[in-house]
């Protein structure tokens, strides 16, 4: 069910320095998420979000919020959106949040970057590109490089083909756009042919970059969830991470070490980088110009 609330704020602190993505602020327009993916961290209890997989709440006055805000501050720096939800979801398209809140981005000449598993994201490619003067980037979550692999893991998503195809069309328009490798499933993903496929499908899609991370968050409500999913569509799954990582937080995919080793020798073959350059943060300031580190 999709519900509006009102936000208090809608742009908070990175703690910094961001060193996976240089980003300085974060943007959650939505809480809850219609992707449905079955290891989804967000819905751990320290997240407090109760109904994340029953009900979509809409930040109904996100827009009125960042127009506030952004003028307000003193620091020029990417904004984020994805970390706790989709914002690229079913319900964008009908609600328009993202491509709202993008255009007031737009309007205010801040840098963006967006994670999403979403081709839904190309309605936004005229307000990205515009952005993109500044600074913006799309990462596309892939953890499966099969179409049937990525149903399973994440059923409401759109397929990993479709996200390669948006990633293409994205890059096309000069828009940095790159894959974020996370999570490597154990037991599901770890494995060297799954990891070969991603990167020549991020090649021929012109990606710019990998972003690896070869495990997955393990804890309480969420894991709760993911072994009762493990039982519907892998069976025998449940009792070897029960096995192997016990009540760990963290679960690294098996022979991680040498999935990374070979996850660079196939970058390095086709010069893709594994970090995103991003948006050094400036002062609020008129005529200063934007740098890249």
């Amino acid at each position: 069910m999709i519900k509006e609330i009102q936000a208090k704020t809608i742009l908070n602190h990175v703690k910094q320095p961001d060193s996976w993505f240089g980003l300085k602020y974060n943007m959650n327009l939505y809480r809850g998420c219609q992707h449905r993916c079955i290891y989804c961290d967000s819905r751990s209890l320290c997240y407090g979000i109760d109904t994340f997989d029953t009900d979509v709440l809409v930040k109904a006055n996100a827009v009125e919020l960042l127009k506030d805000a952004l003028p307000r501050k003193k620091v020029v720096g990417t904004i984020g959106t994805g970390s706790m939800n989709d914002p690229y979801m079913p319900a964008e398209k009908h609600v328009n949040l993202t491509g709202r809140s993008l255009e007031v981005i737009a309007e205010n000449k801040f840098p963006v970057h967006v994670i999403t598993k979403s081709d839904l994201v190309l309605k936004d490619l005229d307000t990205l590109v515009e952005i993109n003067k500044v600074y913006a980037a799309v990462s596309f979550t892939v953890t499966a490089a099969e179409d049937e692999l990525s149903k399973k893991v994440e059923p409401g998503a759109p397929r990993s083909s479709r996200r390669f195809t948006a990633m293409r069309k994205l890059a096309d328009k000069g828009i940095r756009t790159g894959v974020l490798l996370m999570p490597v499933l154990p037991f599901i993903e770890d494995n060297e042919e799954n990891i070969t496929a991603i990167v020549e499908k991020a090649h021929e899609s012109r990606a710019s970059y990998i972003i690896p991370s070869f495990g997955m968050s393990l804890r309480d409500r969420q894991r709760s969830y993911y072994y009762d999913k493990l039982d519907k569509h892998f069976p025998g799954l449940r009792e070897k991470y029960v096995k192997k990582f016990g009540g760990n937080y963290f679960g690294l995919a098996n022979n991680h070490k040498r999935l990374y080793q070979h996850l660079e020798e196939l970058t390095c073959k086709y010069k893709i980088p594994l970090q995103i350059p991003v948006f050094e943060p400036i002062k609020a300031k008129k005529g200063e110009q934007p740098r890249l580190f």
